[in-house]
């Protein structure tokens, strides 16, 4: 499994020491769009100081107009507030999603924790119908415990 083999260079990509943290997130979001062939934008958002809402942080994708995305809005919103991950096999089902692309087919959210707060989250777009397995969910997560050790 393809997810399996990229463990390593997530944790490479983590403990180098002549990067900054946006590189370093940035180098995570370009691996995982890279060679993951139904992983198609791939961002991070965090949250935006003392404000319910997200801020865009490092992606590699198309271009989005959602640089800022309040609490509960959108899939990413309602990660925010529910503190539980959130896989979307067909977004065109779901009624409270902010369309990024007329592309996108399906969205993976995995939110971040430090010190057991929910501090921001990667964001996974799909242009392939209900590609994301529970193995993409145990990734992401492992993904985000790393991220998680350098903010």
């Amino acid at each position: 499994m393809i997810l399996d083999t990229l463990k390593p260079q997530v944790e490479t990509i983590i403990s180098t020491t002549t990067t900054t943290t946006d590189e370093k997130l940035l180098s995570i979001c370009k691996l995982l769009e890279t060679h993951v062939e139904y992983y198609n934008w791939v961002g991070f958002y965090f949250k935006n100081g003392d404000k319910n809402e997200l801020k865009l942080g490092p992606y590699v994708g198309a271009p989005t107009d959602h640089t800022i995305i309040p609490f509960g809005k959108g899939i990413c919103g309602q990660v925010a507030v529910s503190n539980e991950n959130f896989v979307v096999p067909d977004v065109s089902a779901q009624d409270n999603y902010i369309a990024c692309s007329i592309t996108v087919k399906a969205e993976i959210v995995i939110p971040i924790f430090v010190n057991g707060e929910n501090i921001g989250q990667i964001d996974i777009d799909s242009n392939t119908p209900d590609p994301f397995s529970e193995a993409d969910e145990r990734f992401l997560e492992f993904v985000c415990q790393k991220v998680a050790t350098i903010l």
